[in-house]
Order: C-alpha cells, then sequence, then structure tokens
C-alpha cells in the first residue's frame, strides 16, 4: 500500500510540474505559442505598447531586426498591457508596418514569465526557453525622458549576433528605457 501511495504521488507531481505551453492570440486571428522556436536559433521578444511613446522611436529598428534575422531566429512583438485589445494591437502593427507576428498577452503570463516591465524591452531566449539577454534594443534613450538624436549603440543586434554563433551575450545587459508595463504586478 505504501509502494502504491508513494506511485501516485510522483504521477501526480508529474501532472502539475510539466506546465502547458503557454499560447497567446496574434493580430491574425491565430493562436501562436511564443516560446516555441522551431528550427530557429533563437526567440526575440519585443514588448511593446502603443500607450507609451518612447516605443514609436523603436519600431524602425525592430522591424529591420525582424526582417534581417527572420531566417535565424523566431520574432514576436508582444503587447503586454492589461488594457490591450487584439484591436488595438493590429491598429499598431498597420501603422508601424509591423514586419513580425504580434500577440496579445494580457494577463501577462509571458513578461512575467521573462521578467519584462518596460516598453520597448527586448528578451532573447534560447530554443530551450532560457533567457540569454533582457535590455535595451540600443541607447537611443539614456533614460526615461533623456533621448539623443540617434543611436550611438546596438546593444540587441549585438547580442543576437553572439547567440545565433554560439556566444554569450554581451555583458553588461542594460535596461531597457520606457514605461512600465501597464497592469504589471
Amino acid at each position: 500500500m505504501k509502494l502504491l501511495t508513494c506511485l501516485w504521488a510522483l504521477f501526480s507531481l508529474s501532472l502539475f510540474a510539466a506546465e502547458p505551453p503557454l499560447e497567446l492570440q496574434g493580430t491574425d486571428g491565430k493562436q501562436h505559442m511564443p516560446l516555441v522556436a522551431g528550427d530557429k536559433k533563437a526567440i526575440v521578444l519585443f514588448f511593446v505598447s502603443p500607450f507609451c511613446s518612447t516605443t514609436r522611436p523603436f519600431m524602425p529598428e525592430i522591424n529591420a531586426i525582424a526582417a534581417e534575422y527572420a531566417d535565424r531566429a523566431e520574432v514576436s512583438l508582444i503587447h503586454s498591457d492589461s488594457e490591450i485589445t487584439v484591436e488595438v494591437a493590429f491598429q499598431h502593427a498597420e501603422m508601424s508596418a509591423v514586419k513580425a507576428r504580434v500577440l496579445v498577452d494580457r494577463d501577462q503570463r509571458l513578461a512575467k514569465r521573462v521578467q519584462a516591465s518596460v516598453t520597448p524591452e527586448a528578451v532573447i531566449l534560447s530554443p530551450t526557453g532560457d533567457v540569454l539577454y533582457k535590455g535595451r534594443i540600443n541607447d537611443l534613450y539614456l533614460g526615461p525622458t533623456k533621448r539623443q538624436r540617434a543611436a550611438l549603440t546596438k546593444d540587441l543586434r549585438a547580442a543576437l549576433d553572439a547567440v545565433l554563433v554560439g556566444k554569450p551575450a554581451p555583458t553588461p545587459q542594460l535596461p531597457a528605457q520606457g514605461c512600465k508595463i501597464g497592469g504589471l504586478k
């Protein structure tokens, strides 16, 4: 009887230990798994918000990265603001001519999983889901209201280039500057 109880306990633990894959609604009307790399070497998540004025100046660089790295990295724009709707995310994607899939994370499960807290913020994950880089896209903003005329560094590109050849992302990984993700607790 003791053996049966131990086996039941192990079986019960294994049921709860395996978390189901995270699926998010896309602006294309489909469900997507943002943490699945497929045959790509990395996953790149851009946490953005149409409610944050800091996001807009980064959209050309986000689009360029999405287009240039699409063959090697699975790229997604993530809207994690608790007030966002699929319609608003779709409008933002249309106005910004987004080159990657756009997903809505209203319950903020993905943001919490990768500890994203600011928009715009970039996260690079390995195909197994390990966070390899979390921080700014570049140094366009040096502080919440301190914007340069042009970015002088390419933090995310340097990290992505390193990860794609099997090297660690450069350090330090500087924090993103922008708006807090709305409703994130």
